[in-house]
């Protein structure tokens, strides 16, 4: 089996798990305190509080360097409650056009300077 999941560096991994557990509907698979996995309508992925280790927390560094791409079955409620949970609300759900039909996304920045897009289609298959 082969997969490719995300680590996201977080200041308090304990109160970073609890946001995208309330704003989200993240549930926790697992804890070792410092490092946390959750999983998101399905999809696994990882906190961790960076520990001089060759990695920052966006709000650390002043940036973001990747995109945090989601997609599920209603991207409106996903934005909707992160948004209703502090998120910077950076982008609406909206239509968009593309190769593989039109569908709905919106962004967000969560409060540990990470930004999310969140969509209904993924991309990431064949498209002809």
């Amino acid at each position: 089996m082969t997969a490719i999941s995300v680590m996201l560096a977080v200041p308090d991994a304990a109160g970073a798990s609890a946001w995208y557990q309330q704003a989200l509907g993240a549930t926790e698979l697992w804890n070792l305190g410092s490092v946390i996995g959750l999983e998101l309508q399905g999809a696994p992925f990882f906190i961790a509080e960076p520990e001089n280790n060759g990695w920052q927390s966006p709000t650390v560094l002043g940036s973001t360097t990747t995109r945090i791409e989601v997609f599920v079955d209603d991207p409106d409620a996903v934005v909707g409650g992160a948004a209703e949970a502090g998120a910077n609300y950076h982008d609406p759900v909206r239509d968009h056009t593309a190769p593989w039909g039109t569908h709905r996304q919106g962004a967000f920045f969560d409060p540990y300077g990470h930004l999310w897009l969140v969509g209904d289609k993924s991309p990431l298959r064949r498209h002809r």
